[in-house]
């Protein structure tokens, strides 16, 4: 018998703390299917997945559309238009909506969306009327963000103190397929709801100058290049993403190239997204002695020669963004990447640890 009454209460109280909404739906194209999802976190809605409600109508002539029993409480709704009918939001690269879609508070984000711009409030047994207005997150042509930003870097070398900073323009473009983000370049070649792969190009800073100390003398100015390959991007459940990259020097002006695999997981705190990052390295031998060795024509008697090998490296950093309006943004990005023994031991090294970074302040169209 006290089981029943606890088991009573207990859905009694699910109940009362439900309430109800009247969706008024403008815009919506012709073809594809509705999709409503009620979000009640900020983590949950800052990459648009486990909705605490999910719900497919059937259309209606007049874009009116009841959703019963969403949870009380500040919560924001998302419309999307599944044109596909695969039952998923379908992303680019990047993971930014590449179908029409539709937000509460008539909220547009041009980067990871903000719960408390979408939210709000419903109470227990209320019904809320909501207008959502179907529109493309990217546009026709995609989004153009421009601004300024700086590419940094530690130096662990002898007699170094000097922090490499490399102001850029940050140009961004975001595109079903095409995406540039500072340094960076993509353009998306398959995928599905989980999976993308795309080629991707990277610009790689010289990581020091001879002058910098005494013991880099004589070894040449470091030069910058250009990285190219193909990346893949996964999304683990519970909202974890696995990055896959090789990038070769297309342009020779070192050789070799890189492999990276890293993990993120993004959190929301009002306008403030943070996502920390582990990741791993593996530089081919060109790239490691490049950075860090000693070739036979500039050994000294007090710097002998050096090969480092090719090496593997760890990162631990985290990567920000914090949306200042619907048009201004900030991105940070900043990690430390931990260096072996066979780099560490060489005679031009100091430090086991290199401190590297990039920011930018952009306005997006």
């Amino acid at each position: 018998m006290k089981l029943l009454v606890i088991t009573l209460f207990v859905g009694w109280a699910a109940v009362a703390q439900s309430a109800d909404l009247s969706v008024r739906i403008k815009d919506a194209p012709v073809d594809g299917v509705l999709m409503f999802q009620v979000y009640d976190s900020a983590n949950a809605f800052g990459d648009f997945r486990n909705p605490v409600k999910e719900v497919r109508p059937e259309r209606r002539s007049d874009g009116t559309y009841f959703i019963d029993d969403v949870p009380a409480g500040d919560i924001a709704l998302l419309v999307y238009v599944d044109e596909n009918n695969n039952g998923v939001i379908d992303k680019n690269f990047i993971g930014i909506p590449r179908e029409p879609l539709g937000i509460s508070n008539n909220y547009r984000p041009k980067g990871p969306p903000v719960f408390s711009r979408a939210a709000f409030p419903v109470a227990e047994n209320e019904t809320v009327t909501v207008e959502i207005q179907i529109y493309k997150v990217l546009g026709e042509r995609g989004r153009l963000g421009v601004g300024a930003g700086v590419i940094g870097r530690g130096s662990p070398y002898v007699g170094s103190d000097t922090t490499v900073l490399q102001p850029i323009p940050a140009i961004t473009y975001n595109g079903e397929r095409l995406q540039w983000l500072g340094p960076n370049v993509q353009y998306g070649i398959a995928g599905t709801d989980w999976w993308r792969l795309a080629v991707s190009a990277s610009y790689r800073v010289g990581v020091y100058e001879e002058s910098d100390s005494v013991a880099l003398a004589g070894l040449g100015d470091r030069n910058s290049t250009l990285m190219a390959g193909l990346g893949m991007r996964f999304e683990v459940p519970g909202g974890v993403n696995l990055s896959l990259r090789y990038e070769h020097d297309v342009l020779d002006n070192i050789g070799g190239g890189s492999a990276t695999a890293r993990l993120s997981k993004g959190f929301q705190a009002g306008w403030f997204r943070f996502a920390p990052q582990l990741q791993v390295n593996w530089l081919s031998s060109e790239l490691t002695n490049h950075d860090f060795g000693v070739p036979p024509e500039a050994a000294t008697v007090i710097r002998p020669e050096y090969d480092t090998g090719s090496s593997v490296t760890y990162e631990v950093g985290f990567g920000s963004f914090i949306e200042l309006t619907e048009d201004w943004r900030i991105v940070l990005n900043i990690s430390t990447e931990f260096l072996p023994s066979e780099i560490v031991d060489s005679p031009i090294v100091a430090d086991d640890h290199v401190i590297k970074g990039f920011a930018a302040i952009t306005y997006v169209f």
